[in-house]
């Protein structure tokens, strides 16, 4: 079932988290909400360590870690 995605372009932001631009809130947008039809469920968490993985804030390892982590595989 698809789940409306909280965006908001004025504040370039989706579940509240803040993005830089509008190109990259779109983009973002786009590719979580295709995934959501096959039953991705976003969540802020998830979608900060994107943006810090995307800002190299945190190391692809990092971000694998805790992407498993987060979902326990």
């Amino acid at each position: 079932m698809y789940k409306e995605l909280d965006i908001d372009r004025e504040n370039l932001t989706i579940l509240g988290v803040e993005f830089s631009d509008i190109h990259s809130l779109e983009k973002t947008a786009n590719a979580i909400g295709s995934n959501m039809f096959e039953g991705f469920e976003p969540t802020p968490e998830l979608i900060q360590l994107y943006v810090d993985w995307k800002k190299n804030i945190i190391s692809e390892n990092n971000f694998l870690f805790r992407l498993s982590s987060i979902y326990g595989k």
